[in-house]
């Protein structure tokens, strides 16, 4: 006869899921801080290689082991092959190489972050879904404090610390990864999770990998930093984060979680005040909120 569990099992569990949605938002912000981290001994694109190798070989392992089904259509393959190129080089490609340009993580992830002002406002009209008025509302209201954040940083015709090609790299990943989401929505329903994330990041090595050949020394500098930021890419964020998110989708808790993603660019500028001491300032704090505020009116059901 089984022993039942103890009193505290129930409550303790209600309490893990609970905060699983705040975890997997906090463990998506340190994205933006592993890629911080790294970045200075290894070029954005030879950084992003050098993950995707691993990644592949990790998810390959674990679909060959656990024997996912493969795509029988070579049409679905192509299809499931370029979405990865949008979410994964699109958007990896443009958040590594702003902050590799300069651009603080904090505003980096702000930037990424207006994907649902994006895709509620222009993909959402192409895909003929209809935008409320709260929506548009939103939409502005996030736009103007993204406006506010940068004013902060510009003096005259210059940028401080960076230029205007690292905000071209994160509208890049803006993009790629709005992109990219309804590129996968449209067609690759059909896809396995575990087959299909290996052929998208095998489409996204091709892109990034002959980037990094055509354009960077590769070289790397295999420190101790370095080497925790890779593992910490690669485990916490390419396979932790995203088995999380899963885990939430499958208990019904995706609504939360989608109501918490607009947290990632605040969470994200807290974690690289104290650790690289990125300043906002009172002002760039005002434009975080109103962005914040912004997707949230967006998002909020």
């Amino acid at each position: 006869m089984s022993r039942p569990p103890g009193p505290g099992a129930a409550p303790n569990h209600g309490a893990f899921v609970a905060l699983m949605p705040a975890l997997f938002v906090l463990l998506w912000s340190t994205g933006f801080i592993g890629a911080k981290f790294g970045l200075p001994y290894a070029e954005p694109l030879t950084f992003l290689s050098i993950r995707f190798v691993l990644v592949i070989a990790l998810l390959g392992a674990v679909a060959l082991v656990t024997r996912a089904p493969w795509p029988s259509d070579p049409r679905l393959a192509g299809h499931i092959a370029l979405s990865g190129i949008l979410v994964h080089a699109a958007y990896l490609g443009g958040v590594f190489l702003s902050i590799h340009r300069g651009l603080p993580s904090g505003i980096s992830a702000l930037i990424v972050g207006l994907q649902p002002l994006l895709t509620a406002s222009v993909a959402g009209r192409m895909l003929g879904e209809r935008v409320s008025i709260r929506q548009w509302g939103g939409l502005i209201l996030g736009l103007a404090g993204v406006a506010l954040v940068l004013s902060t940083r510009v003096s005259g015709a210059a940028l401080d610390g960076f230029g205007w090609d690292a905000i071209a790299a994160a509208l890049v990943a803006l993009l790629g990864i709005t992109a990219g989401t309804l590129y996968q929505k449209r067609f690759c329903t059909g896809m396995d999770l575990r087959s299909g994330a290996v052929i998208q990041y095998c489409g996204a090595l091709a892109v990034i990998g002959l980037g990094a050949v055509a354009t960077e020394t590769m070289q790397v500098q295999w420190t101790q930093s370095f080497v925790l930021a890779l593992g910490w890419l690669v485990l916490v964020l390419s396979v932790g984060a995203i088995s999380l998110l899963m885990a939430l989708i499958r208990m019904g808790e995706a609504a939360r979680v989608a109501s918490l993603f607009y947290l990632v660019p605040p969470v994200t500028a807290v974690l690289a005040w104290a650790l690289f001491d990125e300043q906002l300032g009172l002002v760039g704090l005002l434009g975080m909120g109103l962005a914040v505020a912004g997707v949230a009116l967006v998002i909020r059901r």
